[in-house]
C-alpha cells in the first residue's frame, strides 16, 4: 500500500535586471499526520514595481500563509482555511498601507500579487489574485490554470484589478483540480510567463527529469536571455505518489489498532477497570468504566462483534473521538483523552450522569413550552459549534442527546458526522444517510446531500416530538425517493386540543419542517429566536394557503373545478346550439 501523497518540488528566483527582487516563493512539505490532514502548499507573491515596501508585501503574504494555513482546523475544508488566512494577510496589508505613504496612492502601498496550490489527497486547490499564474503541464501542453487580474488601457498599457493590499477586502480565485500520478504544477511571475512559452519549460524538463531546482533555473535564465526586464521566479511541483484515496488519517490510526474482547464487569482493559454495561446494540458495545491512572469515571464504546469484519462501520468508529477533541462546547460531549498509548480500537469519552433526552420525554409527556425552549437553545449551542468548525451532526435524535442531573444538555454520538476537513474520503460523503430516518432531513434521500438547514430539521423534528409526542411526517420522510415525493410530504399541525400549544408555534414549526431546505429558517439563531419571540408574520398569519399545506388536494380541488367550469361551459354552448 502508497504510503500517501509525495511530490517533488523545484524552485529558483532572480532580480533580473531589477535592482531588487520583489518576487517572493516558498513550500511547506509537513510530515505526517499534517501531511495527510493539510496537504503540502506552494506559493508565490509578486510586489508592484511602483512601490519601496512591495517586497515587504510579498514576502509577509507567503511567509503568512504558509504558517497560518497549517494553524487552522483539520475539520475546515481546505478552502476555507486558505481563505481565512488569505482574508486575514490581506486585512494587514491594507493596514501597513493606510499607515504608510500608500494611503493617498495605492501604487506605493504593501501590495502585491498572489498565487498558491495545496496539494491535498487527490486534488490541487489553486488559490490565486493578480497576475502570478500557475500552470499544469499535461499531455506535453501548457494548461494556465489562473486568469490575470489586470485591465488593458490604451497603447497595450495594463493595471492590475485585483491584489492583496489594495482594498479592506479582496476576492481570491479559487479552484480544486483533480491530479494524477505525474502531473506537473508551475508557478511564475510575470517576468518569467511573458516571456517563455511551453516549448521551453518542455526543454527544462526533458533536460533535467531528477532535479527540479535546475530545470527552474533554467527556465529563469531563459526569460532573462530573451530580454525579460522583471524579477523571475518559477516554482516546479511534480505529483510522485498518491494516497489510495481511501487512506485517511482515522483508518491509518484504526489499522494500528487491535480489536477488542467482549468485556464484562471487573475485567482489567487498556488502563480502565470495567465497572458495567450501559447500553448494547447491533452497532456499538457501551460500557461504564473507571481510569485506573486517575480515578476517573468514563464511557467506552467499542465496535459491535457482529461488524468487526465491517471495514467501512470501523473506519467511520474513530472520528466520533477525532471529532470531539476538535469542537469546544459545553453542550457537546468530551472526549477523555489518557496520557498512555492505546492498544485497542475504542472510544473514551466523559460519562455524563444523567439521561437522554428520550427517556425525559417518557418521564414529561406534557413538557411545558418554556422547558422545550430551554432545552432547545442549549441544543442549538451544541449544533453551532459543529457548523462553526464546518462539520454537520446527521444524526440528532433524542436517543443521541444527554441531559445531566443539572440540567445541562449535550450532544453525544458524532460517528454519522460529516467533516468538510475529511472531504477527499469516504467519511466525508455528505449524500450518505446515516442518521436515523424519522429524524433525518428529506434531503438527504434525493442524493443532495446535507447542510446546516438539515441539521436545523432534525432539532425543529425533535421539538415537535416534545411539544405533540408524535412526529410531523409520520413514515412519510422513509418512502422518499424522488423529488416529487419530497415535495409531497404533507406537514401535521402540531396544533392539538389536548395540548395549549399557540398557533405561532405551529407555523415557526411548518417553516422549520420545510421539505425544501431554502425555505427553512437561515439560521439556528432564527429558528431559536422565533420559538421565543417570533416573527410578526407568524403572529399575523391567519392560515396557511391550501397550496403549502396540501398541494396535492390543492391541484385535485382546481382540477375538479376546472373540470365542472368546461361542462357548464359545454352545456351552455349546446343550449345555445
Amino acid at each position: 500500500m502508497r504510503s500517501g501523497l509525495a511530490v517533488s518540488i523545484g524552485q529558483h528566483s532572480d532580480k533580473g535586471r531589477k535592482d531588487s527582487n520583489q518576487d517572493f516563493h516558498g513550500a511547506a512539505l509537513p510530515q505526517a499526520p499534517s501531511r495527510s490532514a493539510k496537504g503540502v502548499a506552494v506559493a508565490i507573491a509578486d510586489g508592484i514595481s511602483s512601490s519601496d515596501v512591495s517586497h515587504v508585501a510579498s514576502e509577509s503574504a507567503v511567509r503568512s500563509f504558509l504558517t497560518d494555513y497549517y494553524c487552522t482546523s483539520d475539520a475546515w475544508s481546505v478552502s476555507r482555511s486558505a481563505q481565512r488566512v488569505l482574508t486575514a494577510t490581506n486585512a494587514w496589508l491594507h493596514a501597513q498601507t493606510q499607515n504608510g505613504g500608500g494611503r493617498f496612492d495605492k501604487d506605493r502601498g504593501y501590495v502585491c500579487t498572489f498565487s498558491a496550490v495545496i496539494f491535498k489527497s487527490t486534488t490541487a486547490h489553486v488559490f490565486h489574485v493578480g497576475d502570478t499564474r500557475v500552470y499544469r503541464w499535461l499531455a506535453q501542453s501548457l494548461e494556465q490554470l489562473t486568469e490575470d487580474h489586470r485591465v488593458l488601457v490604451a497603447d497595450g498599457h495594463s493595471y492590475l484589478s485585483r491584489a492583496l493590499g489594495v482594498g479592506p477586502h479582496v476576492e481570491i480565485d479559487y479552484q480544486a483540480v483533480a491530479i494524477e500520478k505525474g502531473n506537473v504544477f508551475l508557478l511564475t511571475s510575470d517576468g518569467v510567463h511573458e516571456h517563455v512559452d511551453a516549448a521551453v519549460i518542455r526543454a527544462a524538463l526533458d533536460a533535467h527529469p531528477g532535479d527540479l531546482d535546475a530545470a527552474a533555473r533554467s527556465i529563469v535564465e531563459e526569460a532573462y536571455r530573451r530580454g525579460s526586464p522583471d524579477n523571475l521566479t518559477v516554482q516546479i511541483v511534480r505529483v510522485d505518489e498518491l494516497p489510495d484515496g481511501e487512506l485517511n488519517e482515522l483508518q491509518a490510526q484504526r489499522a494500528a489498532l487491535q480489536l477488542p474482547p467482549v468485556l464484562e464487569a471487573r475485567m482489567r482493559f487498556d488502563g480502565y477497570t470495567i465497572v458495567r454495561d450501559l447500553h448494547h446494540s447491533h452497532r456499538s458495545h457501551i460500557y461504564l468504566a473507571v481510569d485506573d491512572d486517575t480515578g476517573q469515571s468514563v464511557v467506552l464504546k467499542t465496535p459491535s462483534v457482529d461488524l468487526q469484519n465491517d471495514e467501512a462501520h470501523l473506519d467511520r468508529f474513530l472520528l466520533e473521538e477525532w471529532v470531539a477533541r476538535r469542537i469546544d462546547s459545553a453542550h457537546v460531549l468530551k472526549p477523555h483523552v489518557p496520557d498512555r498509548k492505546r492498544s485497542y480500537l475504542y472510544v473514551a469519552t466523559e460519562f455524563v450522569d444523567g439521561q437522554t433526552l428520550a427517556q425525559w420525554m417518557v418521564d414529561n409527556p406534557r413538557p411545558s413550552l418554556e422547558s422545550v425552549r430551554g432545552i432547545v437553545e442549549q441544543l442549538a449551542k451544541g449544533l453551532q459549534a459543529f457548523h462553526r468548525m464546518e462539520m454537520l451532526h446527521q444524526d440528532l435524535r433524542p436517543e443521541n442527546i444527554m441531559i445531566d442531573r443539572t440540567g445541562t444538555v449535550r450532544i453525544i454520538d458524532f460517528g454519522s458526522a460529516w467533516v468538510a476537513g475529511l472531504g477527499d474520503s469516504k467519511l466525508a460523503d455528505p449524500a450518505q444517510v446515516l442518521g436515523t430516518v424519522q429524524y433525518t432531513a428529506p434531503e438527504y434521500f434525493v442524493g443532495e446531500g446535507g447542510s446546516t438547514q438539515s441539521d436545523l430539521f432534525s432539532l425543529a423534528v425533535i421539538v415537535y416530538q416534545m411539544l405533540t409526542g408524535r412526529l410531523p411526517y409520520g413514515a412519510q420522510v422513509a418512502r422518499i425517493r424522488t423529488r416529487a415525493d419530497q415535495r409531497n410530504l404533507q406537514y401535521r399541525s402540531a396544533l392539538d386540543a389536548q395540548r395549549a400549544t399557540p398557533a405561532w408555534i405551529d407555523e415557526v414549526l411548518r417553516k422549520a419542517l420545510h421539505p425544501n431546505p431554502l425555505k427553512r429558517h437561515e439560521a439556528l439563531s432564527e429558528f431559536v429566536q422565533d420559538l421565543r419571540q417570533p416573527h410578526p408574520d407568524f403572529l399575523n398569519r391567519r392560515g396557511t394557503p391550501l397550496l403549502d399545506k396540501n398541494p396535492v388536494v390543492f391541484w385535485k380541488c382546481a382540477t375538479l373545478l376546472l373540470g365542472i367550469a368546461l361542462v357548464v361551459l359545454l352545456g351552455v354552448i349546446s343550449l345555445r346550439g
